[in-house]
């Protein structure tokens, strides 16, 4: 399937505004410090994922995607107004669990790498 130039710019533009409006707009506390990683929205436009990382534990985590999907409609449709979409898209948030698969890489590659010292 082609790339579609302009999901790509709708994607982006979301990130943007959705990242925007998290951290300037909602006031929920059960909100943490988020970050919106990726969006990808389907061709229809009629829905998209929202990819985020949350610092904190599991429960923050928890906490965090709860105040995100309790704000959906108000971030859905703001996105729909501010992009001027004629459907907005349901927003689904995903918690992007690429940061700590990284980071347990890399504990991995320390503890091979200090395991092979030692036997030298």
């Amino acid at each position: 399937m082609a790339k579609s130039y302009r999901l790509e710019k709708i994607n982006d533009a979301m990130k943007e505004l959705l990242s925007e409006l998290i951290f300037k707009t909602l006031k929920d506390p059960r909100i943490g410090f988020v970050t919106i990683t990726s969006v990808k929205t389907a061709p229809d436009l009629m829905s998209a994922r929202v990819y985020v990382s949350v610092m904190g534990g599991e429960d923050d985590r928890k906490a965090t995607l709860l105040g995100l999907e309790s704000a959906g409609s108000f971030l859905r449709r703001t996105v729909g107004r501010e992009l001027k979409l004629r459907f907005a898209p349901e927003l689904r948030f995903i918690y992007d669990d690429s940061l700590d698969r990284a980071i347990a890489i890399e504990d991995v590659l320390k503890e091979l790498k200090k395991d092979g010292r030692e036997d030298s």
